[in-house]
Order: C-alpha cells, then sequence, then structure tokens
C-alpha cells in the first residue's frame, strides 16, 4: 500500500486538499477525509464546496447522513462509510487504522513535522508500505527526497 506525504509549505489546506481530492474522483475513487478538530473539517467542507466556481466536489460530512452515496466523506474517525478505498488525513496526526485503505494522503504543516517524520520512520520500516514524499516546486507537487 502506499502512503503519500505532503508537506504543506506555502500553500494552505484548503486549496491543497480541493486539488487532492479532486484527482481522486476525476480517477474514479471515494476519499474518506480525516480531520479530528470540527473546526477544521468546516473550512474543508466549505472549500469543497467553493473550489470551482463552475462546480463543486461531492461530499458530506459523516453523521448527516446518505453516507454511503458520497464520493468524498468527511469524518472525525477512519471509517469508510462511503466505501472509500482512499484516505485523507488532513490534520496533521497519523493514524495506523489509515493502513486499512489502499493508499493514504497524509498532510501535515511545520507544526506537526516531528510527527510526521516518526511516522515516515515507521512506515519505512516496513514491507508492506511504500513512502512517498511530495513537495512543491514552482506551484506543482513533485515527488522527492
Amino acid at each position: 500500500m502506499q502512503v503519500d506525504f505532503y508537506q504543506l509549505a506555502g500553500t494552505p489546506i484548503e486549496k491543497v486538499v480541493p486539488q487532492l481530492a479532486g484527482k481522486v474522483i476525476e480517477n474514479g475513487e471515494r476519499l474518506l477525509l480525516v480531520a479530528g478538530d470540527e473546526k477544521l473539517r468546516g473550512l474543508l467542507d466549505a472549500c469543497l464546496w467553493s473550489f470551482d466556481p463552475a462546480s463543486f466536489l461531492p461530499h458530506a460530512i459523516a453523521g448527516e447522513g446518505g453516507e454511503a452515496a458520497q464520493p468524498i466523506l468527511l469524518s472525525d474517525a477512519i471509517a469508510a462509510q462511503n466505501g472509500a478505498r482512499f484516505v485523507m488525513l488532513a490534520d496533521g496526526l497519523w493514524r495506523d487504522e489509515a493502513l486499512a485503505f489502499a493508499r493514504v494522503f497524509f498532510l501535515f504543516d511545520a507544526d506537526k513535522l516531528d510527527g510526521a517524520r516518526k511516522a515516515w520512520r515507521d512506515l519505512g520500516a516496513r514491507d508492506d508500505v511504500e513512502p512517498r514524499f511530495w513537495k512543491q516546486d514552482g506551484g506543482k507537487w513533485r515527488q522527492g527526497p
């Protein structure tokens, strides 16, 4: 399984999440978007509605009903009620339960750097996980060391 580490440096999370979530949807996958903080989930909900002025990224918040039909489901816990194979940890907190998914997007900022480094070391020691690091280069994400 693949774990993609995205260090948020210079681009706000409300721009990164819709960009990555949009790619997931374009590829015909479903996404569980996890953030423990209710305020952050609210911000992500708003940015998914307004990402593209001509449309929006279809989604809902867990607990509001209709979870199974949602391409993107926002939640405070790892429970893929929408049948997602991909999970995005948007709050910078690693959760081992994410390893049950086919792919993990792990977003973190400078405040969560120590935890991300620990997760990188721990996951790098496993044979069943391919950790990859992504950094921004001229506004685009590129895989890097």
